[in-house]
């Protein structure tokens, strides 16, 4: 393809053809399946009726992050094709191609060389897989979209200072701020845009117009780390940090991240966490990132373009570098999906530079061939053989330990892959080397106790959901297992389980969750035992009303009605027996108890 042709494609032929090399590069990924937190954003059951969406917009806590426009796609797609997922796969790679078209037009609004060549190397580029391949970073790819369409509608109310192109690119920012606020760096790199295209950059020109985007990038990025503090968890000791130390970070994390895009060699899900200190030697990652840009400072007179796109790069990773605690830096201190935006200002240089370079050496129009065939191929070869690890949990989580034995977080995800095969000795094997290398790890213990419990071992199980609870009260999934294990009694045969303290158990796990169904049932479950019968019923019904399809639910609401109205019988209230057992007869026919219970009461009332 000639640079002179590549002038000439349109954006819908752009899309089509970034469309059709992505689909073949994720193709291993296609059937994917639930990966880490996966579940945490493909919408959950007390989400998906039409008020799930207003929980989802209005709802702090609704969902495990604020980012209501991609829990909206995410719901909207789960009323399409539901669990399902080949679907989220190709939305997420169709994504990633329009992003790669927009980048392109984008850079041809600026008239930066290798327009098409820079979109395609962002197309097919290994730092990208895991922001493609992993549902869950729709976060990614929708923002993407919505940053570059803002940036691309503010270039064009740049030039022609129309106020419908102001608001349009406002809203678009808006929305991509309310998919990942990442996105807030858009107003910093119009500056930085600005500044490369002109030299300087003046107040009311081009200052003004972008203080209300700086304003409400600001508000959202606070409220993000807000949230990530709040209600996922980012603080404690491994946030505790001195401002030296996140400055080390930084550093440290900017050279990692150039590393990656030059040679994207060893990409892993998890990479091991840095020990951080103040030492001379850890001082030089930070160091020389100022000395690049003293020196990119020194040659602008020359050209501009390697200081903005440094600029660009780095700025854009700031949310990601260290300054503010984001959860998974419990992890590693870095992730190929934060650089997902980053990436384009250092693509965009390497892209224009081989496009004005290759020019003294080579007609122009065999510039986009020649580095299509000697970078991209190379790339997208990459890229394929890196999406067989989103294949499936267990390949991924493999493949991150073969690479980082440290990653405790691959052997959590690893044992519980294998409670779901129903292997428990192997989710065991894994969970206790996680905490080995971990021992403070509540969900570790969490779903230790989980296989146990598959194995009959209560004692050893109620022991280790214990120590969770102790580990993070605060958890509504642990104190549920904690009191199922509670229910279920200990491994002695006389042991008919502690049920008052399961009651006590689920109801401070609803305190803490209201919208789990399966608390709610638990709760009916234990308080039918004790036979708190009234109790029981309100309980199930709540578990109907969190998950209309549960039939267990409505046959043990059935159950519970005639349970009761035996007990009434016996206390002779034969007037409000008959109720409860038509009631019961009503919810589920197929109870053959009800309907003779209810001949008989009626018959005694006669």
């Amino acid at each position: 393809m000639t640079t002179a042709r590549a002038k000439t494609l349109t954006p819908l032929w752009l899309f089509l053809g970034f469309l059709l090399v992505t689909l073949v590069i994720y193709a291993p990924a296609w059937h994917g399946g639930m990966l880490w937190d996966d579940d945490a954003h493909l919408t959950r059951t007390d989400l998906r009726p039409l008020t799930g969406l207003w929980r989802i917009w209005f709802e702090v806590g609704a969902t495990q992050q604020y980012y209501p426009v991609a829990h909206s796609a995410f719901w909207v797609m789960h009323a399409l094709w539901g669990d399902a997922t080949l679907g989220y796969h190709l939305v997420n790679i169709a994504l990633h191609a329009a992003s790669a078209g927009l980048l392109v037009a984008l850079l041809r609004r600026l008239q930066v060389p290798g327009a098409v060549l820079a979109g395609l190397i962002f197309a097919v580029h290994p730092v990208h897989v895991e922001s493609v391949a992993w549902m869950t970073e729709l976060k990614n790819t929708l923002s993407g979209v919505l940053y570059l369409g803002a940036a691309l509608v503010y270039l064009r109310f740049d030039v022609e200072r129309r106020s419908r192109l102001y608001v349009v690119a406002l809203a678009l920012f808006v929305l991509a701020l309310l998919t990942k606020s990442v996105t807030a760096s858009l107003p910093a790199a119009l500056l930085v845009v600005f500044w490369w295209q002109r030299g300087r950059l003046r107040w009311q020109r081009d200052v003004t117009p972008l203080l209300p985007f700086f304003a409400t990038g600001i508000a959202a990025g606070f409220f993000t780390a807000f949230v990530e503090r709040t209600q996922i968890g980012a603080e404690g000791a491994a946030f505790q940090m001195s401002l030296l130390e996140r400055v080390v970070i930084a550093g440290h994390a900017i050279w990692f991240y150039i590393a990656k895009l030059v040679w994207p060699a060893e990409l892993i899900f998890v990479y091991p966490r840095w020990t951080v200190s103040a030492a001379p030697m850890d001082l030089l990652y930070p160091a020389a990132a100022l000395a690049l840009v003293a020196g990119l400072w020194a040659i602008r007179g020359r050209s501009r373009a390697p200081l903005a796109a440094f600029l660009l790069f780095a700025g854009t990773l700031v949310p990601a570098l260290g300054f503010v605690n984001v959860y998974p830096f419990i992890y590693s201190f870095v992730a190929d999906h934060f650089q997902y935006l980053a990436s384009i200002g250092l693509i965009t240089l390497a892209a224009a530079g081989w496009t004005v370079l290759s020019r003294r050496w080579m007609a122009e129009n065999y510039s986009l061939v020649a580095a299509a065939l000697v970078v991209c191929v190379p790339l997208a070869g990459l890229s394929f053989r890196q999406s067989r690890q989103y294949a499936d949990a267990e390949t991924l989580y493999r493949t991150t330990l073969a690479h980082n034995s440290a990653a405790w977080m691959a052997h959590i995800n690893l044992g519980y892959v294998y409670l779901g095969q129903q292997r428990p000795e192997l989710a065991i094997s894994e969970t206790r080397e996680a905490l080995r290398i971990k021992p403070d790890l509540p969900q570790a213990q969490n779903n230790l106790g989980t296989a146990l419990l598959d194995l009959g071992r209560v004692d050893e199980a109620t022991t280790a959901f214990s120590e969770a609870h102790r580990l993070k009260p605060s958890d509504a999934e642990v104190t549920r297992n904690l009191a199922v294990a509670l229910q279920r009694g200990g491994d002695a045969l006389q042991d008919r389980g502690d049920v008052a303290g399961a009651i006590q158990r689920y109801t401070e796990s609803i305190a803490l969750n209201p919208n789990n169904p399966e608390a709610h049932h638990n709760l009916g479950s234990a308080l039918a035992r004790a036979g708190q019968w009234t109790e029981a019923i309100t309980e199930y019904v709540e578990t109907l009303r969190l998950n209309p399809r549960s039939v267990r639910a409505l046959r043990n609401i059935a159950r519970a009605y005639n349970s009761r109205g035996i007990d009434l019988a016996e206390a002779r209230d034969f007037t409000g027996a008959v109720k409860d057992f038509a009631e019961a007869a009503r919810l589920d026919p197929d109870l053959v108890d009800a309907r003779a219970n209810l001949a008989r009461a009626q018959a005694m009332i006669k």
